[in-house]
């Protein structure tokens, strides 16, 4: 299975075409014999995928295999649109910035302001509008952060909004900047039982290669199937940040061949809030490192490592 989790959209594309036609030739064996050599475990086997990849596809269309590969989430384009763009593509020199404008001009709207986008904001919230307290206990939040021993300004945070320069205080004009500030990066995840701390090595680079090796491989994985970690690990869902390092392909398809219960990126839209408590948690250590290092009486000199 593991030659598999780096495989190319299109092999993927031809399996689930595969996949759905097992499972309709399956239904059509059923229909007149009543039986059937063809299960989920046999195509999985035959594709060299796991039950769980089989359970997630074997249900969709071939159409919907189509729609899928390639283009992501479908958009919903009103039946005007689709005359604008038929229309235009007539046209060898016709761009798509004009093609835009027409389309603007002809339905009186803007294609981002489309509610299938206004509903993909929502979709978290909507999703869990109707959980109980008990529903929440069995979600297993994560984040990954970088912790300074002098704090890295938030420029999108530590804005200070003000009518006139005099009236802000002269130790809220700057912030320092350290080059190469001393840090930590830390990978955190936990549920209603028990906690995850995965220290970064140093020198490491956290990319995608080390975040599915190490991170997920050695450490979320063996944790998630730890009974003694959750109330029920039949219950439990894990909870990401919608990092690139986890929306990456290959990372989506390790957690499905590992039987990781998450919102991948066909059920979860791009475009809405992740919403993460786990980000909290990565604001209280920032703050208490902070509040530490401003008490210590040790003086940061080049080469200090506070965290030692």
């Amino acid at each position: 299975m593991a030659n598999l989790l780096y495989d190319s959209e299109e092999e993927r594309f031809i399996d689930k075409i595969r996949c759905v036609t097992y499972r309709e030739i399956r239904d059509e064996m059923i229909a007149r014999t009543g039986e059937s050599i063809i299960t989920r475990h046999w195509i999985s086997e035959k594709l060299r995928r796991s039950d769980n990849w089989v359970r997630h596809n074997w249900n969709k269309t071939i159409e919907e295999c189509y729609t899928e590969f390639g283009s992501g989430r479908p958009q919903v384009l009103t039946q005007e649109s689709k005359n604008v763009v038929a229309l235009a593509s007539s046209f060898r020199n016709s761009s798509c910035r004009r093609v835009a404008r027409a389309i603007l001009e002809k339905t009186k709207q803007r294609l981002l302001k489309r509610n299938t986008h206004i509903e993909d904001r929502k979709w978290f919230a909507n999703f869990v509008a109707d959980w109980t307290e008990e529903d929440f206990l069995h979600i297993a939040p994560s984040d990954e952060f970088y912790i300074y021993v002098g704090r890295k300004p938030n420029h999108q945070n530590d804005r200070i909004w003000a009518k006139s320069v005099e009236d802000i205080s002269s130790d809220e004009r700057y912030r320092e900047m350290v080059y190469n500030a001393t840090c930590i990066g830390i990978f955190i995840m936990f549920t209603a039982k028990k906690r995850l701390w995965v220290p970064k090595e140093h020198g490491q680079s956290w990319d995608d290669t080390y975040f599915r090796d190490t991170i997920l491989r050695q450490h979320v994985i063996p944790f998630l199937r730890d009974p003694s970690n959750f109330l029920d690990t039949d219950e439990v869902i894990f909870l990401h940040d919608k990092a690139p390092c986890m929306k990456a392909n290959a990372t989506q398809h390790l957690l499905e061949d590992e039987d990781v219960n998450f919102w991948g990126n066909s059920i979860w839209p791009g475009n809405s809030p992740d919403m993460n408590p786990a980000e909290n948690v990565g604001a209280i250590i920032k703050d208490k490192i902070e509040e530490l290092m401003k008490k210590s009486k040790w003086k940061r000199k080049p080469g200090f490592d506070g965290f030692h």
